[in-house]
């Protein structure tokens, strides 16, 4: 397997395990995903010629649905959590629970 599918393979798993993470309230689990996820994408854009390879653009295709679902459920998690700090400031911390369970 070229260099640059086995970086992409290991981007798809860092989306999978990301996507997972973000169904709990773990934060330093969620942490540890998104920075897997950032060096993934970052060994990804380091193999220059990627553009080029007809497998590697048919491997991304593939993989954007899967891409977009994980940028989307992190847009609405984030919001929900906005709107639960903005809910926490607005009530004070007795009246409104925790974002992240500990």
């Amino acid at each position: 397997m070229p260099l640059s599918l086995a970086a992409l393979d290991d981007l798809f798993e860092a989306f999978e395990d990301l996507r997972d993470v973000l169904d709990g309230t773990d934060a330093v689990a969620i942490d540890i995903a998104s920075n897997r996820v950032a060096h993934a994408a970052q060994a990804v854009r380091a193999i220059g010629a990627w553009r080029s390879d007809a497998a590697v653009l048919a491997r991304l295709n593939a993989m954007l649905p899967m891409l977009n679902s994980a940028r989307i459920r992190v847009n609405l998690l984030a919001d929900h959590a906005n709107q639960r700090l903005s809910m926490l400031s607005a009530h004070g911390s007795s009246h409104a629970p925790l974002t992240y369970g500990r």
